[in-house]
C-alpha cells in the first residue's frame, strides 16, 4: 500500500501544480484599481505563491518547534527526525517567501524591501532557521540540542509576524486579503494551495525518512565499534 501511495501523492501533486498554473494565468483575472497607479495587473499573480508558501513555512516552523521541543524533552531519535526534515523545508520556503515577497514588494509599493515589522521579524525567522541547519550540519556531537532550542525560538516568532501588521501600521496588507477573494481568484488560490501542500508534505516525509536512515545507520555502526567490529 505504501508503493503505491507515495507514487500516487507524486503524480496528483504534479497534476494539482499544472491547474494551479493553468487556473492562475488563464482564470483568474488582473487585478486593477480604480486608481491606475494602484493597478498591479500581472504582477499581482505572485501571490498565488507568496502567501500559500508562507502559510506552509509557518506550519513547517511549528512542526519543528514542536519536534525540537519533544526532543529536548525524552531524547527520542523519532522526534528530532521530523525537527529536521520540517527545519530544512522551511529553509526552502522561507527562501520563496522572500523572494517573491521582495517581488511582489517592487511593483506595489515601488521598493524592494522596507524595513517594517513583519519584513523584519521575517528575515529574522529564516535566518534563524538556517542557523538552526548550520548548527545541525556543522555542530558537531551533541549539536542536536543546541538546533533544538534554536527551532523552539523560531517557533515563538511566528505569531510575532501574523500579528505584526496589527502592532505596526506598515505597507504589507493586513491578513484579511484571502477571505476577500472571490470567484476565480479563490479557486487559483485554493488550488496554488494544495499544490504547494502536497509538495510540501512529499518533502517532509522523504526527508523524516532519510533522516531517520542516516541515524539508525550511525546508531548500527556506534554498536558495532562498540563491540568491536568494526575499527574506529
Amino acid at each position: 500500500m505504501k508503493r503505491i501511495l507515495f507514487p500516487a501523492v507524486a503524480v496528483l501533486s504534479a497534476l494539482a501544480l499544472a491547474d494551479s498554473i493553468r487556473r492562475i494565468f488563464y482564470e483568474a483575472p488582473m487585478q486593477v484599481s480604480p486608481i491606475p497607479a494602484q493597478s498591479l495587473f500581472f504582477n499581482q499573480k505572485i501571490f498565488y505563491w507568496h502567501v500559500p508558501h508562507a502559510m506552509l513555512l509557518f506550519v513547517a516552523v511549528i512542526v519543528c518547534g514542536i519536534a525540537s521541543a519533544g526532543y529536548l524533552r525524552n531524547r527520542k531519535g523519532g522526534w528530532d527526525d521530523v525537527a529536521l526534515a520540517t527545519g530544512e523545508v522551511s529553509v526552502l520556503y522561507g527562501a520563496i517567501v522572500l523572494i517573491t515577497g521582495s517581488i511582489w514588494g517592487r511593483a506595489a509599493w515601488g521598493v524592494w524591501w522596507q524595513w517594517e515589522l513583519r519584513l523584519t521579524t521575517s528575515l529574522l525567522l529564516w535566518l534563524i532557521m538556517v542557523g538552526y541547519v548550520i548548527v545541525r550540519r556543522f555542530g558537531g556531537p551533541g549539536s542536536e540540542r543546541l538546533a533544538a532550542g534554536l527551532a523552539v525560538f523560531g517557533m515563538v516568532d511566528v505569531p510575532l509576524i501574523y500579528f505584526s501588521v496589527k502592532i505596526q501600521e506598515a505597507l504589507h496588507p493586513p491578513p484579511n486579503v484571502v477571505p476577500k477573494l472571490e470567484g476565480a481568484m479563490m479557486g487559483a488560490f485554493g488550488m496554488s494551495v494544495l499544490a504547494i501542500a502536497l509538495v510540501f508534505g512529499l518533502l517532509i516525509v522523504i526527508r523524516t525518512w532519510v533522516a531517520r536512515s542516516e541515524r539508525e545507520l550511525r546508531e548500527l555502526h556506534e554498536r558495532a565499534l562498540d563491540l568491536g567490529v568494526l575499527d574506529s
